[in-house]
């Protein structure tokens, strides 16, 4: 008995062929153009690594800030980022550029000098940790009642400005550096404590063009030293911290009166 197998004829109707369903065009709102997908994703791409690097850079940067707040804590620091903006900027406009300063104890200086300042910059110094919330209310309330805009920060926060900020009006460095006088404040409060905050800030706090510390200060406006200044004296440096280039002991007199005032309040 013979067995015949059927084999397909090429023309036969009958066999299965495989079926893909339809793309759809191109603007049907389930499909984006193929070209314009690859674009995006890169663009994307580019964006995580730009900001995985920025993170990457704020991070060691703090922490380089964090290892020099440990080493300040007993040496002198060699500059500051105040001082280095300041020079910079000289070197920009073609002019010469001279740094005047001279690092002081804290027991070598008047008592006057540190009480001037804590009681024009700080009044709630010794008692806050680094900032000061009821200060900051105050700001804040002032602005919403359509007074003037007015700085909150701390003695802490002005230190830390000095040494690693800068005194820079453009809004993104100004804004970078808020960051870093926030996040840092703690850190020099912890490390530093109180009275070597308060000494550093002394000697690293700008009195005019290049003029660097309370006893280059004193040498410049009084021709004095730190440990001679007499409390109007310290009165009047204490005067020119807000703005060291415009002030002067001379034009000055009602801020310093009201500087003897807030240190006569608390028997100074």
């Amino acid at each position: 008995m013979r067995l015949f197998r059927a084999r397909p004829r090429p023309d036969d109707d009958d066999v299965t062929q495989e079926w893909t369903p339809p793309r759809p065009p191109i603007g049907h709102p389930d499909v984006s153009p193929p070209d314009a997908e690859q674009p995006r994703r890169r663009k994307r791409g580019i964006a995580r690594r730009v900001l995985l690097m920025g993170l990457k850079v704020f991070a060691a940067y703090y922490v380089f800030c964090v290892l020099l707040l440990i080493v300040y804590r007993f040496v002198w620091p060699p500059t500051t980022g105040v001082q280095l903006q300041r020079r910079i900027e000289a070197m920009a406009g073609g002019d010469e550029y001279q740094v005047t300063r001279k690092y002081v104890r804290l027991r070598a200086m008047s008592r006057h000098a540190p009480r001037a300042v804590v009681a024009a910059e700080d009044g709630r110094f010794w008692t806050h940790s680094g900032f000061d919330m009821e200060e900051m209310r105050n700001a804040r309330r002032d602005i919403v009642e359509g007074g003037r805009m007015r700085g909150a920060s701390t003695i802490t926060q002005q230190l830390v400005k000095n040494l690693f900020g800068c005194a820079c009006r453009n809004p993104v460095l100004g804004g970078i550096r808020k960051i870093y006088d926030w996040t840092l404040t703690p850190a020099a409060e912890l490390i530093l404590g109180k009275n070597r905050v308060l000494e550093l800030y002394l000697n690293s706090a700008e009195w005019g063009d290049g003029v660097f510390g309370v006893d280059a200060a004193a040498r410049h406006h009084y021709r004095s030293s730190a440990r001679e200044l007499t409390r109007s004296q310290a009165a009047g440096l204490a005067a020119l911290l807000p703005n060291p280039h415009r002030r002067t002991t001379a034009n000055t007199p009602v801020y310093r009166r009201e500087i003897l005032r807030r240190m006569s309040r608390r028997g100074w």
